[in-house]
């Protein structure tokens, strides 16, 4: 028989070893489970003080999470991003005069050295003030903040509010405008799009603008040094894209700093631009020829027109400057902006084609654009008969702003579609307006040699910029004032659009009450002052938007040149 198996015994020396394993064990869990416990003390009592510190601490009441970023406006940029209105943290000084605990003498003192604008007897009748409530200073500077701090009087409140900056100063003032003492727009973009600037669902993306810094300081530039230069009392300027009525840049002068504008003149916060209307000459003598065109009552830039020294309707005359006392072509007629022939186009195409037309393009109604300072033009209405007919025909008896002017190039050479001009860069977002048509697209195209042919052979010389191909037309009007023509102050403008070849801006540079100079010899009409104008901003624009000089490029001159009679 096998023997039995012997049972296994385990040895005492084992035994304690299991058991010490075990109590290594239920000590490190006891350890853990300590260490747990006391985590969870630890996060509970942070997430404790930072409850404590949202209900009770000093940022109680601020925005979490996403929208603790969003601005309490909404900024508004350029159409490359730059910044051009923006909200800021800012000091403000008040004061309570009902809590002021001290001597008010005494604190007008110190307050007429701290803040010299107001002297001691200024400073004490406002301490003495029944108001409950008056701002001394809005985006004070730190170091006037501590000075006024130091002085230990609790009627003087010192605390921090959002605050509009706008970051260029006088960059397209007019175009941003600027808000009210409450932070809601007042003028400008500001006011145009105040409701999409301050809600809550849409101030969180910034307004995204159609202007280019770079091109808005060419144009301010340019028009500030005219301004000076011929002693005007203002000046505005317009640039459009052509194919989507986008405003590239615009500008109203004087100047405005809508960081003051409270404390400016009513004259800088007007938009000479939008709002001023004003009776712009021969700039209106190219719809006429165009309507004419667009009629079939002009054949050709050759056709051939009577003009005497002195056109004869009725019991009054129409004269030129510098008359032909010769039949002269239509391209004659524009190349020396002649009123009598021109006059003698729009008695062709009449009154009631002359208004269709002019309604088509905007110019019978307040200018279309997202600004709230908006002019209306002002024209003969009731007394719209044959001599008022052909007095609008050469920019008479009719007063437009320059952005009505300017949209109305855009029109007559992007191919006859009238846009009406936007402030706001096109994009998906807000893509190109369809428009409707207003000429034809021969006629748009026949218009490029006859505006060309004004800037080398005409009045508009001065307005060439090598290279660059511009077209345009001099437009020099008697201002009226008193609701009469005066002698001796003009507006001069020039319009016109680059490159001619191939339309793409249109821009209006005016000059309100010019002097002439001893470089002008005295003269005071747009040839001497607004046609350079024009052509130095082209000539320092046209790089910046992609227009290449190219001295062999040139519309087809074939149309005109044929038709100009070589004075002997």
């Amino acid at each position: 028989m096998n023997a039995p198996t012997p049972a296994l015994v385990a040895r005492p020396e084992r035994l304690r070893l299991v058991g010490q394993r075990r109590q290594i064990l239920a000590i490190m869990h006891q350890r853990l489970m300590f260490g747990m416990l006391v985590y969870a003390g630890v996060v509970a009592l942070v997430v404790l003080r930072l409850l404590y510190l949202a209900v009770f601490g000093d940022h109680a009441g601020a925005k979490t999470g996403p929208g603790a970023f969003v601005p309490p406006r909404g900024d508004i940029v350029d159409r490359a991003g730059h910044p051009l209105a923006v909200t800021i943290d800012a000091w403000t000084i008040g004061v309570q005069p009902d809590k002021i605990i001290g001597n008010k003498l005494d604190l007008a003192r110190k307050l007429a050295i701290i803040m010299p604008e107001r002297d001691e007897v200024a400073w004490l009748a406002l301490l003495r003030s029944d108001k409950n409530f008056i701002y001394l200073r809005r985006r004070a500077s730190p170091r006037l903040v501590e000075a006024i701090n130091a002085l230990g009087e609790p009627g003087l409140a010192l605390s921090r509010e959002p605050d509009r900056l706008y970051p260029q100063t006088d960059l397209a003032a007019h175009v941003l405008g600027f808000t009210n003492i409450d932070g809601r727009g007042a003028a400008g973009a500001e006011r145009a799009f105040d409701e999409q600037l301050s809600s809550p669902a849409t101030r969180g993306e910034p307004l995204v603008l159609s202007i280019n810094s770079r091109i808005q300081q060419a144009l301010e530039h340019e028009l500030l040094e005219a301004k000076t230069k011929f002693s005007a009392i203002g000046a505005a300027g317009v640039i459009l894209d052509i194919h989507t009525g986008e405003v590239l840049a615009m500008t109203s002068l004087p100047q405005l700093n809508p960081n003051i504008a409270g404390n400016m003149d009513p004259e800088a916060r007007f938009n000479r631009a939008t709002l001023g209307v004003y009776e712009l000459g021969s700039t209106f003598k190219p719809f006429t020829v165009a309507m004419g065109l667009d009629t079939g009552d002009v054949k050709s830039m050759g056709q051939i027109y009577p003009c005497p020294e002195r056109l004869q309707v009725g019991n009054r005359s129409i004269g030129d400057t510098h008359p032909f006392k010769r039949p002269c072509s239509v391209a004659e007629i524009m190349m020396e902006s002649s009123n009598v022939g021109t006059a003698q186009i729009a008695a062709q195409v009449g009154g009631v084609e002359q208004k269709r037309f002019l309604k088509a393009m905007g110019f019978l109604d307040p200018v279309e654009i997202e600004l709230r300072e908006r002019g209306r033009a002002l024209n003969p209405g009731s007394n719209w008969g044959e001599m008022a007919t052909m007095t609008v025909g050469f920019g008479h008896s009719i007063a437009v702003t320059s952005l009505h002017l300017a949209n109305g190039y855009a029109t007559l050479f992007n191919g006859g579609i009238y846009r009406p001009a936007t402030i706001l860069k096109k994009d998906r977002t807000h893509p190109v307006a369809k428009g409707r048509r207003v000429f034809t697209e021969e006629t748009s195209y026949k218009m490029r040699s006859l505006l060309r042919l004004v800037v080398t052979k005409g009045t508009g010389k001065k307005a060439d910029a090598p290279g660059y191909r511009v077209g345009g037309k001099t437009g020099t009007a008697e201002k009226v004032v008193g609701g009469r023509y005066s002698k001796n102050l003009v507006i001069t403008s020039f319009a016109g659009v680059f490159p001619m070849d191939e339309p793409r801006y249109a821009m209006v540079v005016m000059l309100d009450e010019p002097k002439g100079t001893a470089e002008t010899f005295g003269f005071r009409t747009a040839g001497w002052n607004a046609a350079p104008i024009f052509g130095k901003v082209v000539a320092r624009v046209a790089p910046m938007l992609g227009v290449r000089p190219d001295m062999r490029r040139e519309p087809n001159m074939a149309e005109v040149l044929p038709y100009v009679r070589e004075e002997e």
